[in-house]
């Protein structure tokens, strides 16, 4: 009878619970494996800027959708592979789980437009890392493809690679060869990565005179870890 009694009581309470606002149940947000923390937010130091009397030089449609493309699109919160808090085109909210604490706009999801607002707000470091480190001429596409690329690997991994001394050598026929090297996440190869260098490849190569080229021998073509570099 204890028990009935006690059932009796509990049962109005869980009810009356399920419809009163502050028993609600917290919030969940999904982790999705195959997002990555773009590179471009894991390197330390704070935001880069532009020497004096130099202009951020835009990144073209084509290549801010393929960025689009690769980053993926999702208007609500959610956590990166490495459980970071996460939402739009892979804008980086916080080095940490999704917990209830954001702001009430990032809890309500946000609009496309806004999405590619911060896009290209986040760009914007991606592309002031080409601006400084190539001292040879690109194209549009050129650097479109490499903002994109920086912006999946970080600036640091960018400044130290064999590509970027290509690229300032004026050896354009080989970056698509040092381009591919970057597959690696946490030490496994990832397809999606894969897909998004060859999209950068064809974008680099789009209009210009110099083609591909087959790698010189003994050539590393190792891949290389987006996190690490190496």
């Amino acid at each position: 009878m204890k028990w009935r009694r006690l059932w009796q009581c509990t049962v109005p309470i869980l009810i009356a619970c399920a419809v009163v606002s502050g028993c609600a149940t917290r919030p969940t947000y999904p982790t999705i494996e195959d997002a990555l923390t773009p590179g471009i937010h894991l390197d330390l130091g704070g935001r880069a800027t532009l020497p004096a009397g130099m202009t951020l030089r835009p990144v073209i449609a084509r290549g801010l959708a393929i960025t689009k493309v690769s980053e993926g699109w999702r208007s609500r919160l959610y956590n990166d592979v490495a459980r970071y808090c996460t939402i739009g085109y892979g804008h980086l909210i916080k080095r940490s789980p999704c917990n209830g604490s954001e702001r009430a706009d990032w809890q309500d999801g946000i609009t496309e437009s806004e999405g590619e607002a911060l896009l290209i707000d986040d760009m914007e470091d991606a592309q002031i890392a080409v601006m400084l480190a190539v001292t040879t001429r690109l194209t549009d596409t050129q650097y479109a493809a490499l903002c994109d690329f920086v912006f999946n690997v970080g600036a640091t991994s960018f400044r130290k690679s064999r590509l970027l001394k290509l690229i300032n050598a004026g050896q354009h026929d080989q970056v698509g060869n040092q381009l591919m090297r970057f597959i690696m996440a946490g030490g496994r190869e990832i397809g999606g990565l894969r897909n998004r260098r060859q999209r950068e490849i064809d974008l680099y190569y789009e209009g210009v005179l110099t083609p591909r080229a087959a790698p010189p021998a003994g050539e590393d073509l190792s891949p290389i870890d987006i996190y690490t570099g190496t």
